[in-house]
């Protein structure tokens, strides 16, 4: 009897390529010693055998169909349902619909006191978790595709270059035939199982469509009631306190962005830019293979969660993270002033909350530190207070409506030194805006032909 590998059962033969591919990423003694649910836990997945079962059914998909490029995106959104699934998730009851709504709809009548800016019409929703990850799934993909498909790619050059000596003999589609593509899409695979991992975390702690900052969901207002209960544990305070100050949080965002039409881009394509201008270690990714421990899986998932695939940032990706740590502070600075406002002799437990999320959106849940390992990039308003004070600075120099027309351009936005001094905000900005007037007046003017022409000489 032969004993060449198996084309048509490869994972019957000891000697079968992919099994030996397998056994040296995952540690294995051998096809025997591949433990699924090592596998598993060692890319950061629950340890539940339903849980497996589905997710090796979606790798064995792989086999037979091709991905839309270098990320399983399907994969990462089965993934972040299957980890939003795994605790209760149960679909908002009627009754939560009708509260949510009426909560959303008293915080949009409160914030028009306290605002310029109107009311968006945007109808109220109360979501389970899986319908968060449907809504915001897009979001992710376009924010995190840039650096998916980098490290993507360079998981899958790792990985060939540390196949079984073998394999270079005969070529890797010879060896493995039919098979071939699974090696082709298993970076791409890691990566998404690992991203939906950290969106279907996410979703466990969100309570609503923008508490991150970022309008994940264009043009909804939502909260999340399993979340809203969870975050009110331990507080010692009344439900309906947490869910109306959330709400109105969640308004004054929902009203931010539909007023503002640039705001969502800006923001969007700030992560953007960051993200493509990220160059992968791809070194790390080879160490991966060789350093951690074989015998404890879980070195895999706590190397990844301690930055092993974030790349170095460079002066310029610094320069880039720094813009967007403005924006997303001023965002949530706006938003925190106007609910403080918008509550203010309505809730008396306000100033407990508005602390408990400042401390929150300060420090970021686990979810969100497993996001920024994974793909380097902290989503968190680090300078949350200063620009709360310099929104209140505004509102008592200029009122309401000359605050809340700081967001008519992009060049009007503060920058990061006014938010080092909020006082003296007004007067650069009158400075500016003198400078820009006679820049103006200057253009007017020649394009009507108002400047003299010089005398022509003879």
């Amino acid at each position: 009897m032969s004993n060449e590998p198996s084309q048509n059962n490869p994972g019957e033969n000891p000697q079968d390529p992919l099994q030996e591919m397998l056994r040296r990423l995952m540690g294995g003694e051998g096809p025997e010693g591949f433990d699924a649910q090592q596998f598993m836990k060692a890319s950061g997945l629950p340890d539940d055998p339903q849980f497996l079962a589905t997710m090796f059914q979606q790798v064995q998909a792989m086999l037979s169909s091709s991905s839309d490029g270098p990320v399983n995106w399907k994969l990462a959104h089965d993934t972040a349902r299957n980890v939003a699934a795994q605790s209760s998730d149960p679909s908002p009851s009627s009754v939560q619909q009708r509260e949510i709504d009426q909560t959303l709809r008293l915080a949009d009548m409160w914030l028009d006191k306290v605002t310029d800016f109107q009311e968006p019409n945007i109808i109220g929703k109360a979501w389970s978790r899986a319908e968060w990850v449907e809504a915001t799934m897009p979001t992710w993909r376009r924010l995190t595709e840039p650096v998916a498909n980098s490290i993507a790619k360079a998981l899958t050059d790792a990985m060939t270059q540390n196949l079984p000596e073998s394999f270079g003999e005969q070529g890797l589609g010879g060896m493995l035939g039919g098979a071939g593509s699974m090696l082709q899409n298993m970076g791409g695979a890691i990566f998404a199982m690992q991203l939906g991992q950290a969106i279907g975390s996410l979703s466990t702690e969100v309570v609503g469509s923008t508490e991150i900052g970022i309008p994940l969901a264009d043009l909804e207002m939502s909260l999340l009631p399993s979340n809203v209960a969870a975050f009110g544990e331990g507080l010692e305070l009344p439900a309906e306190d947490v869910r109306i100050y959330l709400g109105v949080r969640e308004a004054a965002h929902a009203r931010l962005f539909a007023s503002v039409p640039w705001l969502r881009g800006y923001v969007l394509g700030a992560i953007e830019d960051y993200a493509r201008g990220i160059h992968i270690d791809v070194s790390r990714i080879q160490d991966l293979a060789h350093e951690v421990d074989p015998a404890n899986p879980e070195s895999i998932q706590e190397a990844l969660q301690q930055g092993v695939f974030m790349p170095e940032r460079t002066p310029a990706q610094q320069a880039a993270l720094e813009k967007l740590e403005t924006a997303l502070a001023l965002i949530e600075g706006w938003v925190d002033e106007v609910t403080t406002e918008a509550l203010e002799g309505v809730l008396a437990s306000a100033p407990a909350l508005r602390e408990t999320v400042r401390r929150r959106r300060a420090t970021g849940g686990p979810a969100e530190h497993a996001f920024s390992s994974l793909v380097g990039l902290e989503l968190r308003p680090r300078r949350l207070r200063e620009a709360t004070t310099l929104w209140a600075a505004l509102k008592e120099e200029r009122g309401t409506e000359g605050r809340d027309a700081v967001w008519k351009h992009p060049d009007l936005m503060p920058t990061p030194e006014d938010l080092d001094d909020p006082a003296g905000f007004g007067k650069r900005r009158e400075l500016a805006e003198a400078g820009d007037s006679e820049v103006d007046d200057a253009i007017a003017k020649l394009l009507d032909g108002g400047f003299d022409e010089p005398d022509e000489k003879d």
